[in-house]
């Protein structure tokens, strides 16, 4: 029988954590294939709405057909009903289409941020569909473990939008010194009220450079 377990936890490290005022999605940005590191520059956030971003972590094919199924079903929405889907609504969008087809699986374990009507919220949701609101911070993928030893000692819910940003950061370059299937650069989505950003930061370093989306 196929073990399907590394293959949903492989290659990867994804953090969320919801600060004051909004929301932080950050991965490192190494691709891999069993020992041989694939690419780099993987994209592991993706934009789903002009409010909410997906973190992927597992099989790259899976995770990029759920994205292109979710973009264009929460465009479908807001032209149907003249508004944006919520991220409530979105993940459970996403955790019915999994469910639906738990027999023939996608191979991913997913997170899903952003800010609504009701504020900030995150969302994981694993590959046969089961979807959790987590409450403060949530993290996936092969180095998780490593991850949330520095979150659950750092993270405070009254945290500023540096400082959530600047701990998820930290949370993935922790990872990212033992488990070799994460590495390289990290990408670091702040999502609030007013912006979804988009920030690349070194996984030795702080260097950045932003591209906000109005």
């Amino acid at each position: 029988m196929l073990d399907t377990s590394q293959e949903i936890m492989k290659g990867t490290t994804t953090v969320g954590l919801i600060f004051n005022g909004g929301v932080v999605l950050a991965t490192e940005m190494r691709a891999t294939m069993g020992n041989m590191i694939a690419s780099k520059r993987a994209k592991k956030i993706y934009q789903i709405t002009p409010r909410i971003g997906l973190t992927t972590a597992g099989g790259v094919g899976d995770a990029q057909q759920l994205v292109r199924i979710l973009q264009v079903e929460c465009n479908l929405f807001e032209m149907r009903r003249g508004k944006t889907m919520s991220v409530g609504a979105a993940s459970t969008l996403l955790s019915n289409y999994l469910n639906q087809n738990r027999y023939y699986p996608y191979y991913v374990q997913l997170l899903m941020g952003g800010f609504d009507d009701e504020g900030p919220s995150v969302y994981s949701v694993d590959a046969m569909g089961g979807a959790t609101r987590e409450e403060d911070i949530v993290a996936t993928g092969s180095g998780s473990p490593f991850a949330y030893g520095v979150l659950e000692d750092q993270y405070r819910p009254d945290m500023k939008e540096d400082e959530a940003k600047d701990l998820a950061v930290r949370a993935v370059r922790s990872a990212m010194r033992r488990d070799s299937a994460s590495g390289e650069e990290i990408m670091v989505v702040v999502i609030t009220k007013d912006k979804y950003e988009e920030q690349i930061e070194s996984g030795l370093q702080r260097p950045s450079a932003a591209r906000s989306t109005p």
